[in-house]
């Protein structure tokens, strides 16, 4: 078994934990009202547009996403979540640096023993979730499981989902498919982005991503047999027809969503395997992007 694999089969345990601990951290996280930007890098910039819609959709206060290397200088916040599971990341530390003694700062991270734990103002260690792997399934999914936990919209039933994630079969021909395309509504659609991501890193895989409803405005044009689409959560109207019109293999989604992106998890390690690669080995990629000065 591939490091990718043992860690993603740990999810429901991890999230279980994280959700149980999300209280002792209520101090550190965002307070109702306050406004916040979630940033991050890569697979956690994605985490930071599902954690920054659910935030703002529950009616929580107004709540944006960016990529740390392009927060807005001179846009005000009560607070900024940083999420990086190494620690070292060069823009998460750069924008933390740039915000000390102005915004509220608080990191999730998997390593204390790294720079994050001086740069951020709180820290949130989620170290059982730490992984080995280059490619990120746990820590990612647990961190946004702890701010779920925090927002009050996370439930047992998540974890039960987590877990018929992993032993379900995945649908017949979808690891044959040559190019595959993620969509998402709302909080999903950056799951949505993190399963295309998923499937580039670990199987090198033509992977694309949009909200749903943008997916009519031109990217269905490259819909057709031997592609698949994947709708993460709920689809809208007369979508899944059109797509199997085309040809393509639809995949709806019937757990939820952060259930489900474990399955795209498991396609990306499964698409790995039948293409002879090595999940734990992707191409051109470190578990750190550390900056030389």
């Amino acid at each position: 078994m591939t490091y990718v694999e043992d860690e993603l089969n740990s999810q429901p345990a991890c999230w279980t934990r994280a959700a149980a601990e999300a209280a002792r951290h209520t101090a550190a996280l965002p307070a109702a009202g306050e406004r916040v930007a979630v940033v991050g890098c890569g697979t956690s910039y994605f985490m930071a547009q599902s954690a920054a819609a659910l935030r703002e959709g529950a009616g929580l206060g107004e709540t944006d996403a960016f990529a740390a290397s392009e927060f807005p200088r001179g846009r005000a916040y009560d607070r900024v979540v940083a999420l990086t599971r190494s620690g070292t990341t060069t823009e998460v530390l750069t924008l933390l640096a740039r915000l000390k003694g102005r915004t509220r700062t608080v990191a999730l991270t998997a390593d204390p023993q790294t720079p994050v734990m001086t740069a951020a103002d709180d820290v949130v260690v989620l170290d059982f979730a730490d992984e080995r792997s280059v490619v990120q399934t746990r820590f990612a999914t647990t961190a946004l499981t702890l701010l779920r936990a925090h927002l009050g919209l996370h439930s047992e039933a998540v974890v039960a989902d987590a877990r018929a994630a992993l032993t379900a079969e995945l649908p017949e021909g979808l690891v044959e498919r040559t190019q595959f395309t993620f969509l998402g509504r709302g909080w999903t659609v950056g799951l949505a982005n993190e399963a295309g991501l998923k499937m580039r890193e670990a199987s090198l895989s033509w992977t694309e991503a949009y909200p749903a409803m943008e997916y009519r405005h031109g990217p269905i044009s490259i819909s057709t047999a031997g592609t698949a689409t994947w709708m993460i959560g709920e689809a809208p109207g007369g979508l899944a027809e059109q797509v199997r019109d085309t040809g393509a293999q639809w995949v709806s989604s019937e757990l939820d969503p952060l259930a489900e992106l474990v399955r795209a998890q498991r396609l990306a390690v499964a698409v790995a395997a039948a293409r002879g690669l090595d999940p734990d080995r992707p191409r051109h990629l470190t578990r750190s992007v550390v900056l030389a000065p």
